[in-house]
């Protein structure tokens, strides 16, 4: 069904994308959220110029969802996806089931450009390349501006690589490796839901230097450090419950953390490669000090964070897919079955969620014209509010993506960066 070339057809979901398609719904859409702050209002004309350049160097993003019998697939479309003024709520769900619609959207309002991708799609790193190679072509058609180096930006007038659209996780596949063990079960926010399709987003931007220099002070890595600051934040709303919900006193902690393994593999690909480890805290065992929980995080990494261990996950996953009965079961049975799995498997071994995209950085000639990054979590039915970090520019940007209106966890964890006498400002798109 497939061909050799570096445009096809068809494209069949890779192993993250499989479940992405099956649970998504109007409250968890699968849909995440990369916006770039510029400097001058957005010209949207020229960005969809600019989108209709550059789509076609991303073949499998210029897609529509199919059903099959058994799947669904991706099939290549030569329709031309619209940018669009935003409206509502961000990372609302996109009707992808009716094959009318792109995993994708490009919206704009005012300075801001947001690109929102479905995750069946692709994970940050491949929506980061395409959000990159959109700006640079955004501003050659507005500015003029050719920059000479692309830095991880896909240049348009290249060959597609076969390798960007390869499944990884069959490529890395190995058999007969066990599964890693299972989740257990973890402390949820008892926090009241918005409304379905509500969804909203809260930034904290910091400096990076100072909380860099706390982090290594404290022999951690930047990520370990924003990691404990969360997980403390979460332990201390616990311990002010009432004693009426002492057994809530006594639950774990997890946070689901994303691994990129492009850092451990040699691949090249843009759709998904990642899996997540869950460190967590046992409210059971006592009171964790700052101290004690960077500790806990340094040695579950140093434990889980590698490739044996990785290659658990990688093979639990292709192994499932694989199944016999699984394979022959009809794509509305599993429609029915996989987000009950999920809820009951998935999002159940974790209380929130934090991804870390490290450093983003855009050509020297553009940085005058670029003010800022941010990117939102997918929203989430059980884990209701999320964290993703990036920095750009010396500057750390701390998104939160929630399903509830509550905001005392974020009140907690900026305060805490505020007490270690580190600036924040915070930015809302609460109305």
């Amino acid at each position: 069904m497939e061909e050799k070339n570096s445009k096809k057809s068809f494209y069949s979901l890779d192993n993250a994308g499989v479940l992405y398609t099956a649970i998504a719904s109007s409250r968890i859409t699968t849909v995440y959220r990369m916006t770039v702050e510029l400097s001058e209002e957005i010209q949207p004309v020229t960005l969809q110029k600019a989108l209709e350049q550059i789509i076609h160097r991303f073949p499998y993003f210029q897609v529509t969802l199919k059903r099959g019998f058994f799947w669904y697939y991706y099939e290549h479309t030569e329709a031309i996806p619209r940018v669009e003024e935003e409206t509502y709520y961000p990372c609302k769900t996109m009707r992808q089931r009716q094959g009318k619609t792109f995993p994708f959207r490009v919206l704009y309002y005012k300075k801001y450009l947001h690109v929102e991708f479905n995750h069946s799609i692709c994970d940050g790193s491949g929506g980061l390349a395409f959000l990159q190679t959109l700006i640079i072509e955004y501003f050659k058609l507005c500015k003029e501006i050719f920059p000479r180096n692309l830095g991880k930006a896909m240049d348009i007038d290249t060959d597609v690589d076969p390798g960007e659209f390869e499944d990884s996780f069959k490529v890395y596949y190995e058999e007969n490796v066990p599964p890693p063990p299972g989740s257990k079960k973890v402390f949820h926010f008892p926090f009241e839901l918005l409304d379905k399709g509500e969804y909203l987003l809260l930034t904290g931007f910091v400096p990076v230097a100072p909380l860099l220099d706390l982090a290594k002070r404290h022999g951690c890595t930047l990520t370990q450090f924003i990691l404990a600051l969360y997980f403390e934040s979460i332990q201390e709303y616990i311990m002010e419950l009432p004693i009426s919900e002492k057994k809530k006193r006594r639950q774990r902690i997890a946070i689901n953390v994303p691994v990129d393994l492009r850092k451990m593999f040699p691949s090249i690909t843009l759709r998904n490669f990642f899996i997540s480890l869950n460190p967590e805290i046992d409210l059971a065992l006592g009171y964790y000090t700052r101290a004690e929980i960077i500790e806990q995080i340094k040695g579950y990494m140093g434990l889980y964070m590698n490739r044996k261990h990785i290659n658990r996950y990688i093979s639990r996953n292709v192994r499932n897919e694989q199944l016999i009965f699984l394979r022959i079961i009809p794509l509305w049975v599993k429609k029915l079955l996989m987000p009950l799995v999920y809820k009951r498997y998935g999002e159940r071994g974790y209380t929130s969620g934090l991804s870390n995209l490290g450093v983003v950085t855009v050509p020297e000639e553009l940085r005058p014209y670029v003010k800022s990054f941010e990117v939102f979590p997918s929203p989430s039915a059980e884990s209701r509010l999320k964290m993703v970090t990036v920095s750009y520019e010396n500057r750390l940007a701390l998104c939160f993506g929630k399903t509830t209106g509550e905001t005392v966890i974020e009140k907690i964890f900026f305060g805490k960066i505020r007490q270690l006498g580190i600036p924040v400002k915070i930015e809302t798109n609460k109305r």
